[in-house]
């Protein structure tokens, strides 16, 4: 997520008073993933621990940096707090504020998934892994041709030939299933001919 998001919400040069200036980086560029980068290492924090306004500062600027399911802020942010109930009721007030939404969340696991090749029940184990609700993607899921998805990873894979040698089927079957497919994805995947629509 970009630092532009909350453009109003942050001030650097307040953070800096409040953390100390070497406790601050300013993002190298707005779409970087790296996580370990943090916005603000708080390594003084831990034995403090943060509440109020510094820790809603905190929070601000770890969802500048990346998109995090309920939980997974929960856990951050109850690293560095005084409390952890305080860290709930400001973790529900982001989420109905809209700051942080773990359909947002979902929705990039299931497009980043997908872009790696995996199958729908890869999907559904990334999310549970985030403790987010798959039932949020319901109807993406359903949207997408999945034994096209699977047919492209067994072209990719193992060319475009109609196997018929059991082993070397079962060799196929194994690799999408462990790609998360399902059977009936699975079969007709690669049972496909190539000018089959």
């Amino acid at each position: 997520m970009s630092q532009s998001k909350f453009p109003k919400l942050l001030d650097y040069d307040n953070l800096k008073q409040e953390f100390g200036t070497s406790h601050i980086e300013h993002a190298p560029s707005p779409d970087a993933t790296d996580h370990h980068n943090a916005v603000i290492e708080v390594e003084s924090a831990q034995n403090t621990g943060l509440t109020g306004s510094r820790l809603r500062s905190y929070a601000f600027a770890v969802l500048t940096r990346k998109e995090f399911s309920k939980a997974e802020l929960i856990e951050k942010l109850a690293t560095y707090a005084a409390n952890r109930e305080e860290v709930i009721d400001l973790v529900n007030e982001l989420s109905e504020q809209n700051y942080q939404s773990d359909q947002r969340v979902a929705e990039i696991v299931l497009s980043s998934q997908k872009r790696k090749g995996k199958g729908p029940q890869r999907i559904k184990l990334a999310l549970k892994n985030k403790k987010i609700n798959s039932e949020l993607i319901q109807e993406e899921l359903k949207e997408i041709d999945w034994v096209e998805q699977a047919y492209q990873l067994k072209i990719k894979k193992f060319g475009t030939t109609v196997e018929k040698d059991p082993k070397l089927k079962a060799k196929q079957i194994r690799f999408l299933q462990y790609r998360g497919f399902d059977m009936d994805a699975i079969m007709k995947a690669i049972n496909k001919k190539e000018d089959e629509e």
